[in-house]
């Protein structure tokens, strides 16, 4: 299974910054990587067509994702950007339930679950994030927390519709704060998501992945990313630096 690397670039850059960061991303690419890793990145919606052109036009295998998305498909909801207008620039993917739109939006299981059934519908892969806090994880039960949090994420889904999904681990205690997830802290959450996970209908050994996005650093990728049961990163302020992601890339062994 290949590796996916994502590099979610949040609120940050103009279209035209965005344009040249990408393309500096290009650029600085390995060619021999496509069989090996996917590159995946997250801008603003301001600056998906612009992007998106760009990947066209060159024929690039780097593909879009999208950091969010309406739980409405149409209607008078100003503001918002439906899954299918995300078809209709050819996203890929989209990050739903992301802890900071839980933790600034108010944004429950629920609303993320409709996006979720919203996304697969449309045929767009949705990366669905789930961790937890630090009082949750010292409580002891947190294990029972992310696996209700996956539960009530993923209702609804058939297994006739959906053809791939991304299941992105980010402990919100490990993010910004200057606390790191051990691998083994990393695995045994994935280990048993992956558990659970494997016991619905829908899942598929092939095309379901597991990945963490925890603060991922050129100076933690390697051990992260070389472990088989984790099958990417989400990565968040690093993927800004070209270098440093390129370093994360890299850290795959080939």
């Amino acid at each position: 299974m290949k590796k996916i690397i994502i590099g979610n670039w949040k609120l940050n850059l103009d279209h035209l910054e965005a344009i040249q960061l990408f393309q500096k991303l290009n650029y600085s690419l390995n060619t021999d990587i496509d069989e090996k890793i996917s590159i995946v990145v997250a801008p603003s919606h301001t600056s998906l067509r612009s992007i998106q052109t760009i990947i066209d036009a060159d024929k690039l295998n780097i593909f879009l994702s999208s950091q969010d998305v309406s739980m409405f498909n149409d209607g008078a909801y100003t503001g918002e950007v439906s899954s299918n207008q995300l078809d209709k620039l050819n996203i890929s993917f989209c990050i739903v339930g992301h802890s900071e739109r839980r933790q600034h939006f108010n944004e429950t299981d629920e609303i993320i679950n409709v996006k979720v059934n919203n996304l697969i519908n449309k045929e767009i892969t949705p990366i669905i994030c789930f961790g937890e806090s630090n009082d949750q994880r010292t409580d002891g039960n947190y294990m029972d927390f992310l696996i209700n949090q996956i539960e009530n994420s993923t209702k609804g889904l058939r297994k006739d519709k959906v053809d791939e999904i991304i299941f992105a681990y980010e402990p919100i205690w490990a993010i910004g704060t200057g606390q790191n997830a051990s691998l083994q802290d990393i695995v045994e959450v994935i280990s048993k998501v992956k558990e659970f996970i494997s016991k619905k209908s829908f899942f598929n050994e092939e095309k379901i992945k597991f990945i963490y996005g925890g603060s991922v650093s050129p100076d933690n990728s390697n051990e992260i990313l070389n472990s088989k049961i984790i099958d990417g990163a989400l990565v968040g302020g690093a993927s800004l630096d070209v270098d440093k992601f390129i370093k994360i890339i890299e850290s795959v062994d080939l």
